[in-house]
């Protein structure tokens, strides 16, 4: 199941809010858990399974490892966390990298956050949960559980014990939830769309215009796509009484490619900062140190994604380029102008997403085989020439208005207009109205459009 679907918007969560609203405080957990399970098994119903014995197993870790501290037997908590994490790291392995059985929807996600809250009870940082029920809806907590944001449980720790529902909480939730869903539904797709549309235009060999206009309606929908679902996570997280941390901070404004990554899916940055790059020696150790640092921390990245050499060579594409900002260009990017250091941070992050997608483009114009993503890279390069028709052009002005949205949207512009109209007389009634008119929108073109995927699904 996914946040944009009708039957998500009008039977699922309307029933989930009368059963949510309608139970004690201390009964919220059992139906955000079972609620929760139902959500999974809509769309994975073999894999509920799988979920339930992730939650299982590491809350009875968490629970011998808090015990074992707790008397002081170092190495048996030590022990236990060893076990965790190999049995944690084992099923993601054989279900995400082995090619055997097909790829459940989320692991990657509920299995780091499984993993940080062992982590967190060794390291005495959170305190073993004994709620089953708790813990489970931790674990299986519907709004993020198949794309993230990736919780620890010290954010949630306390809310799982007692929660609020409030009608600020309600009002900015649905907000958040209502302005994700017009990034998902109004933006990502058509964006989406646009790009499925390059990729069948049946000239061969295709000239690099056409490859790299792909490429940028690619950026532009998995941006949108990945950062409209963490706002309706967070939305919904924000009704329900829990503070989700945020994923994503404008980035395409960013003016270094480190920068990028404090604004990108920053609770995944955050996860393997503090539990790889952190106990690896961080840049404690001296530079040689800290750059080996980076090349774990950006092989693994990359790996997490997929196991295809082109997310690798995604993750080692970002790990060159932060290890030439840091130790080499940044005295000189300071000395730039923002509008360059912006160009150099797009096209850096653009020509990452090329190798992201790079199959998709090797298929799609017949240039598969070993080399297929050598060879997109190749026509990105010029190989065949720039190769600029008026179809291309046709295309590219027909959807000007699109492209302008994509591009102000990526921005805080939006943002800061919709405070200052907030602040105006009559502001409260102009929020609602528009907030209203996405959603309405939003509906419309889930009515009429069958193109909705969910990018981030697959990871």
């Amino acid at each position: 199941m996914v946040f944009s679907s009708l039957f998500f918007l009008f039977y699922f969560l309307p029933v989930f809010w009368l059963l949510y609203l309608a139970a004690l405080p201390k009964g919220r957990n059992l139906v955000l858990f079972l609620a929760s399970l139902f959500f999974y098994a809509w769309g994975e119903p073999e894999y509920v399974w799988l979920l339930l014995f992730s939650a299982f197993f590491d809350y009875c870790c968490g629970r011998m490892i808090g015990y074992f501290c707790r008397i002081e037997k170092n190495g048996l908590s030590r022990a236990v966390l060893v076990f965790s994490l190999t049995v944690n790291l084992g099923i993601l392995g054989v279900f995400k990298y082995a090619d055997v059985w097909p790829l459940p929807v989320g692991i990657s996600f509920y299995t780091f956050q499984t993993m940080s809250y062992t982590i967190d009870v060794f390291r005495r940082k959170v305190r073993p949960q004994k709620d089953f029920i708790a813990f489970g809806a931790f674990v299986t907590m519907f709004p993020q559980l198949v794309a993230g944001p990736i919780v620890s449980y010290r954010c949630v720790e306390n809310e799982l014990k007692g929660r609020q529902i409030s009608g600020k909480g309600l009002s900015e939730g649905w907000r958040r939830f209502v302005i994700g869903l017009g990034k998902k539904v109004i933006l990502a797709n058509q964006a989406g769309a646009l790009f499925e549309l390059f990729l069948s235009e049946g000239k061969t060999p295709p000239g690099a215009a056409l490859l790299w206009a792909a490429v940028i309606c690619f950026g532009f929908q998995i941006y949108f796509d990945f950062s409209g679902y963490s706002d309706m996570a967070s939305g919904l997280g924000r009704m329900m009484g829990f503070s989700f941390p945020e994923n994503f901070h404008y980035p395409y404004t960013a003016q270094s490619v480190t920068e990028f990554w404090r604004r990108w899916h920053m609770t995944l940055s955050g996860w393997f900062r503090e539990y790889v790059y952190i106990p690896l020696g961080g840049n404690k150790k001296g530079k040689r140190r800290q750059i080996f640092n980076l090349l774990i921390v950006w092989s693994l990245t990359g790996i997490w994604h997929g196991a295809a050499w082109n997310f690798l060579l995604w993750g080692l594409w970002f790990f060159a380029l932060l290890v030439l900002e840091k130790f080499w260009l940044k005295e000189k990017l300071e000395k730039l102008p923002a509008l360059a250091k912006r160009a150099w941070t797009l096209g850096a992050v653009f020509a990452g997403w090329a190798l992201f997608c790079g199959p998709d483009l090797a298929a799609a114009r017949n240039l598969g085989g070993a080399g297929g993503i050598v060879s997109v890279c190749a026509v990105l390069l010029g190989r065949n020439g720039w190769g600029w028709d008026l179809l291309l052009t046709y295309e590219l002005v027909s959807q000007a208005a699109l492209f302008a949205a994509l591009i102000v949207g990526s921005t805080a512009l939006p943002a800061a207009l919709g405070r200052r109209i907030a602040r105006c007389r009559g502001g409260a009634f102009a929020e609602t109205a528009f907030l209203l008119a996405v959603f309405l929108l939003s509906v419309a073109f889930l009515v009429e459009d069958s193109y909705n995927p969910f990018l981030y699904f697959r990871f």
